[in-house]
């Protein structure tokens, strides 16, 4: 078994990578259910978090390029395992913190998964001076009481009943004659 790794209840925006130290068809099994939880030593994982590919698929963009261009990861973040990120080979595992569910885990991977390291995607910033425009506003619409709204609904779904049976009718005369 690996070292334990602990994810944090509510964990988000976290990529962690993983080096898999096997053949590619062992590689390729990790995406069957289950296979995956079970080497990392947990009940379940969500796959729909998880990529696991080999290295030679990102070409020249290569595992660094494609965490900070591809996953948004800060490029001081990776700095430190640069070179270990490009000298891997084989097939990496890519796992976000939403495939842990929010909960609290304990991962602890078999022997030939390694962990990498752990990187927080840029957060987008949500800041900005609030509109102040008149329409901006909450309820400029004019309000119409509910028996107003539903009267005028009758208006406009009698309206087009009327013309859809208008173009039947004029459909069959004319198919008529």
């Amino acid at each position: 078994m690996g070292v334990v790794q602990h994810i944090p209840a509510g964990e988000r925006g976290v990529i962690r990578v993983f080096d898999l130290d096997m053949r590619p068809e062992q590689a390729r099994f990790l995406r069957e259910p289950g296979a995956l939880a079970q080497v990392l030593g947990i009940e379940e994982i969500d796959l729909d978090h998880v990529e696991i590919f080999p290295i030679s698929d990102l070409e020249e963009l290569g595992l660094v390029g494609y965490l900070t261009e591809g996953c948004g990861v800060p490029a001081d973040q990776i700095t430190g395992d640069g070179e270990t990120l490009q000298a891997l080979t084989g097939h990496v595992l890519l796992v976000r913190s939403h495939a842990f569910g929010g909960e609290e885990t304990h991962l602890t991977p078999a022997t030939p998964i390694t962990l990498i390291g752990a990187y927080g995607e840029q957060r987008p910033q949500w800041t900005g001076t609030p509109i102040q425009t008149e329409s901006a506003k909450p309820f400029t619409a004019p309000r119409l009481s509910p028996r107003a709204g539903r009267s005028k609904a009758r208006r406009i779904g009698a309206s087009l009943f009327a013309v859809i049976m208008t173009l039947i009718i004029l459909a069959v005369l004319k198919m008529v004659t």
